[in-house]
C-alpha cells in the first residue's frame, strides 16, 4: 500500500512538472526581432505590404511546418528588413534571406520572387491555444511589410 502511494505521487510530481514545462515554454515571450517593428509600423514612412499567397499551419509535424509564402516584387531584394504580421496582433522582424521562384508549386510571377517566412512552432502552437486556428490557417491574415523601396536607377 505504502509503495502504490509513492508511485502515485511521483506520478503527479512528473505531470505537474511536465506540465509546468509545456506552459513555460508556450508562453515564454520570444524575442527573434532584429528590429523595432513597433516602431516602423507606426511611423508614417509609407510602406509596401503583401499577403501570404500560400501558407502551412502543421505545427504537429514539428519545427518548420507553420509558414508563409510571399510573392514580393523584385526591388525589395535588397531591403534591409521587413515585418511579418500574423492574427494575435504578433509581428516579427527579419532580414530576408532565402529568395526563390518556386516553393510548393507556388511559382513566382515575372519580376517578382517567393520569400518563404516560418512561424516558430510554439508561437503557433500559442496562437491554437488561444483560439486562433482558423485566422492563423487564412493566408489573408499573414502579412509582409517592407520599407518602400527606392527607385533604382
Amino acid at each position: 500500500m505504502h509503495n502504490c502511494l509513492t508511485i502515485r505521487r511521483q506520478i503527479i510530481y512528473i505531470l505537474i512538472v511536465l506540465f509546468s514545462m509545456l506552459i513555460i515554454t508556450l508562453w515564454w515571450p520570444v524575442n527573434g526581432s532584429q528590429c523595432n517593428w513597433k516602431a516602423f509600423l507606426a511611423s508614417t514612412t509609407q510602406k509596401f505590404s503583401v499577403q501570404a499567397s500560400q501558407i502551412v499551419v502543421q505545427p504537429w509535424f514539428g519545427e518548420h511546418h507553420v509558414y508563409g509564402i510571399f510573392m514580393v516584387p523584385d526591388e525589395y531584394q535588397q531591403t534591409p528588413f521587413f515585418v511579418l504580421t500574423v492574427p494575435g496582433g504578433d509581428s516579427y522582424c527579419s532580414k530576408p534571406f532565402g529568395y526563390s521562384q518556386n516553393y510548393n508549386d507556388v511559382f513566382a510571377e515575372p519580376g517578382t520572387h517567393l520569400i518563404r517566412y516560418y512561424l516558430r512552432t510554439r508561437i503557433a502552437l500559442r496562437l491554437m491555444l488561444q483560439g486562433l486556428y482558423f485566422q492563423l490557417n487564412d493566408k489573408q491574415n499573414w502579412t509582409l511589410t517592407y520599407p518602400q523601396a527606392k527607385p533604382i536607377k
